[in-house]
């Protein structure tokens, strides 16, 4: 019984002096802890390539998909970058002042011509084609980009400017 209890005293005096870990060390070994941190590391990852360059170099929030013809001429009036995505036979007979011709079937080409840091309205005759216009750019990593409902006839209808 003697040498049972002196065995037991060394033991425990053997396993309180080893060299332990901190607690970070021993919680990290439980199964449970672990998948908690890589589920915590997973979350974090999803919401910067979710959110983290979707704004970069941009000083606003995206744009509504489609907006009306009086929030385009607000924002042509505050310089949004306006591109009309008509023929070249369409734009000869009207178009609005200070805006790009780029028609639809040559957009994807001339990518480069539109600015990727301010915002961008695509407009057409009567809201159609800008909506493929505005796909088009969304689709090529634009992010300040919204098309014109209605069109420039009824920008014109509007009284808003155009030239012959």
């Amino acid at each position: 019984m003697y040498r049972r209890n002196r065995e037991r005293r060394r033991y425990r005096r053997n396993y309180q002096d080893r060299p332990r870990g901190s607690i970070f060390t021993s919680a990290f070994r439980r199964p449970g802890t672990q998948i908690l941190v890589l589920l915590i590391v997973a979350l974090v990852v999803f919401l910067i390539l979710q959110f983290g360059g979707r704004n970069a170099g941009t000083n606003t929030s995206s744009l509504p998909a489609t907006i009306s013809v009086s929030e385009a001429y607000s924002m042509y009036q505050n310089g949004a970058f306006v591109v009309d995505v008509r023929t070249q036979e369409e734009w000869n007979e009207f178009h609005a002042p200070n805006t790009t011709l780029i028609p639809l079937d040559q957009l994807p080409a001339r990518l480069s011509e539109v600015p990727r840091d301010r915002q961008v309205v695509v407009v057409c005759r009567s809201g159609n084609r800008s909506q493929q216009g505005r796909d088009i750019l969304l689709n090529a990593g634009f992010q300040q980009v919204t098309s014109m409902a209605g069109g420039l006839n009824e920008w014109r209808a509007s009284g808003y400017p155009t030239e012959p």
